[in-house]
């Protein structure tokens, strides 16, 4: 980086207590968390003009707080809850119950969702920064960690005495020297995704004749006579907050490096041309559709994984199959593992394995501490777990979970003095059965019927 700029005649653009990168599920939790102990010590920088990441860039639907099937129960708490509860004040969400597979899901108006963790951020007296990008990081032995960012006024640097790495990609543990895999080097890595929004859609009309299944039949069939280039058989189509208007996810772009900037823009023009083939597809085979059009899709594709740290612990399929919840645990998780990639012949496809026994599991802290940190933390997509477990334990529920999480961490590491890796475990689990997670495994059934959100609640 000395090649680009003289790193001494950079302006110090703030010194705070902790910086958070990246202002995604993970990261605006973490940041309306720590705001709230930290008392206006707090950064959190987004490199898009708003916040959310896949949350408001590409899905509408929240996963993870309910384990699936009949029996479902309610897994995550806490700050989740109140983003959630902010949504339904204003009629922005509703139930959907047991979606393909992977649980109740929690639909909601994204575009409301950039408002609301706009507010929840502020109201935390968090500096907020958007249209901001991390570009390197000194980490040496002062107590501060020396991050230098880019946006429209040119190049600037922050001083924290801890971060939290909640960027997707791993961008600053990357930068601070931290180990990690990337997706692809031992096994496959999950495909990419450009979801889309249609409206005009009849939805009474696909529904009598035959919603889902029908659906599933028409995509078999278009696949195996080739009316269609359909790039996979199966895929998701669900009713949005917006009335007559539906959200996908469909397309399926495969073998591309998300790291590789070539490959991500083959990857962003593959996704909008398979997206107009679904488009016309369902105009031209799905009943309810026949007037239907594309009205947007996502702000960049849907990447699952790229660089996952190597963390003090690591979560493991074994670990997720077994269904315990450790003494260290920070959250729970309960969503099958979820795995999008090529199939034999080609196609894509997703194959899905359930959590046996109660069907939920603990995530232990160690994965949310890169390995040799002092004084950071990651989560969200990019925090410490094999392939198949990361497949597990992405929904955006658990991100959020583990944001919540490092900002208590980051609370106690800082009252203490103490590095990342060596706060008290159960003091940590005990703050935060004090904000309302949940750590342990709910007695009741949850409510899952459409409009059941309220009955869910945790009353403190």
């Amino acid at each position: 980086m000395t090649e680009i700029f003289n790193r001494k005649s950079i302006p110090l653009l703030a010194e705070v207590d902790l910086l958070i990168i990246g202002a995604g599920s993970a990261g605006a939790t973490a940041a309306i968390c720590a705001g709230r102990l930290l008392k206006g010590r707090v950064m959190i920088i987004e490199r898009y003009g708003f916040p959310g990441g896949t949350s408001t860039q590409m899905l509408d639907t929240f996963y993870g707080f309910f384990t699936p099937g009949d029996q479902a129960r309610k897994v995550v708490g806490g700050i989740p809850d109140e983003i959630v509860n902010r949504l339904d004040q204003t009629g922005d969400i509703f139930l959907r119950p047991n979606t393909y597979g992977a649980g109740t899901g929690i639909n909601y108006n994204p575009e409301k969702l950039k408002q609301v963790w706009d507010e929840m951020i502020i109201e935390a007296g968090v500096q907020y920064l958007l249209h901001s990008s991390l570009v390197e990081v000194f980490n040496e032995n002062t107590g501060l960690v020396e991050c230098i960012v880019w946006n429209k006024s040119g190049f600037s640097k922050i001083l924290a005495r801890r971060v939290i790495d909640a960027s997707g990609d791993a961008d600053f543990s990357h930068l601070a020297g931290y180990a990690y895999e990337v997706a692809g080097e031992l096994e496959p890595a999950q495909s990419m995704t450009t979801t889309f929004r249609m409206s005009n859609v009849d939805l009474a009309r696909f529904e009598s004749a035959g919603g889902k299944k029908m659906l599933k039949q028409k995509m078999h069939e278009a696949v195996a006579s080739g009316t269609h280039p359909l790039p996979r058989k199966e895929g998701s189509a669900h009713a949005m907050v917006q009335e007559n208007c539906i959200s996908t996810v469909a397309v399926k772009v495969a073998d591309l490096k998300a790291l590789d900037i070539f490959d991500l823009t083959q990857a962003e023009i593959e996704g909008r041309r398979q997206a107009f083939i679904f488009e016309k597809f369902f105009r031209e085979e799905v009943p309810g559709y026949e007037r239907a059009a594309i009205i947007g899709l996502s702000h960049q594709i849907g990447v699952r994984e790229t660089r996952r740290v190597y963390g003090k612990q690591r979560l493991t399929r074994e670990d997720c199959m077994r269904g315990m919840i450790p003494d260290d645990s920070i959250l729970l998780c309960g969503a099958p593992i979820e795995d999008h990639r090529k199939g034999a012949d080609g196609s894509a496809e997703t194959v899905w394995e359930y959590i046996p026994g109660t069907g939920i599991y603990g995530v232990p802290y160690g994965t949310i501490v890169p390995k040799g940190s002092l004084n950071a933390w990651v989560v969200g997509r990019c925090f410490s777990a094999t392939h198949d477990a990361h497949a597990s334990c992405r929904s955006m529920g658990q991100t959020m979970a583990m944001g919540q999480a490092a900002a208590v961490a980051s609370a106690i590491s800082l009252e203490k003095d103490l590095p990342a890796a060596e706060i008290d475990v159960s003091e940590l689990r005990t703050r935060l059965a004090e904000i309302g997670a949940i750590l342990e495994i709910p007695e009741k059934i949850a409510d899952t019927s459409r409009n059941g959100w309220k009955n869910n609640l945790n009353k403190t």
